[in-house]
């Protein structure tokens, strides 16, 4: 078993970062078409948001759990909240698990896993802006501003739409996808504001648990109802809790030991796995649309490239 200090070397080598990085935006482009496929297999229709919110409900239930008994079999202990954690804890799941999470699975019931997967990766961008001007944690300068604009203009390729940006764009999908990546963003700062002083299974795994148990009871109170529990379905959300359980845990240790912008630049990897999976679970056909993917990928990419690019001394310029 690996010391604290020798994780601590690992997670902050670049191969380490990098290695590790990319397995979160794998797990997390993998999300978008399983969740699509988890609404057709319990028939989940796009407009019946209280089953969409009591689904990831269950799944961020589950992932909490899983969170805590991995965490404690790692320290050798049962992992428990400090009674001063709770309210971190409590801020951090209202933006992490239960906003995000509201906007996102009702925002992917009305839009593509691929047009999903790289809206979502705004989130990047807002959370270099929200560390930067909100949290003061990093200083924003132009190198760092124009990666984000750039990569916005990936989410404006994306959304074209015999020219116009708007006819390809809806509140309730797109714009819902937006909304939470900001909540995300938000999480990203607060996790690493929290993690200087708490255990990062402790943070994840209690939020999960706290808000996917609120979600539940919001879903139950407002109707909403599973059915068809397969062993296609519980495997499907088995596999979302997993996912959550170990992306969540990993990007947070690696937000404890290093910059905000540095490792929010790798998420421009999830929108390429979530385009790569939704073409080959969900059989979303790329002709017709692929060079607007492509280009859009491309403006995504480089806008968090440039961002990576930025030294630590230049944040303090």
């Amino acid at each position: 078993m690996f010391s604290k200090e020798k994780m601590q070397s690992i997670l902050k080598n670049p191969f380490g970062v990098c290695f590790s990085a990319m397995l979160c935006c794998a797990l997390w482009g993998s999300a978008f078409p399983v969740i699509k496929s988890g609404y057709e297999i319990l028939e989940i229709g796009s407009y019946d948001y209280a089953s969409q919110i009591l689904f990831a409900g269950i799944r961020f239930t589950f992932a909490g759990v899983f969170t805590v008994i991995f965490g404690s079999i790692i320290s050798k202990k049962f992992l428990l909240p400090k009674k001063n954690s709770i309210v971190n804890i409590g801020v951090l799941s209202l933006f992490q698990t239960v906003l995000q999470y509201l906007f996102f699975y009702i925002g992917l019931a009305h839009t593509t896993g691929t047009k999903g997967s790289v809206i979502n990766s705004t989130s990047v961008f807002f959370a270099v802006i929200i560390s930067a001007l909100v949290f003061k944690q990093e200083k924003l300068n132009f190198k760092m501003a124009l990666g984000c604009i750039i990569g916005f203009a990936g989410v404006v390729v994306i959304n074209l739409n015999g020219g116009e940006f708007g006819s390809g764009m809806t509140f309730l999908g797109e714009g819902f996808i937006i909304l939470s990546s900001l909540s995300y963003a938000f999480s990203s700062t607060l996790i690493k504001k929290f993690s200087q002083r708490e255990n990062p299974f402790v943070l994840s795994g209690y939020q999960f648990a706290f808000g996917g148990v609120l979600m539940i009871i919001s879903g139950l109170l407002l109707g909403g109802r599973i059915n068809g529990f397969t062993p296609k379905a519980v495997a499907v959300l088995l596999y979302l809790a997993f996912l959550s359980a170990v992306a969540y845990t990993l990007w947070g240790i690696l937000l404890k030991y290093n910059d905000v912008s540095k490792i929010a630049a790798y998420g421009f990897m999830t929108p390429v796995f979530g385009c790569l999976f939704s073409a080959l679970i969900l059989n979303e056909s790329l002709s017709g649309s692929w060079i607007k993917t492509v280009i859009s990928l491309i403006f995504v990419s480089t806008g968090i490239i440039i961002v990576n690019t930025v030294k630590k001394g230049d944040l303090n310029d």
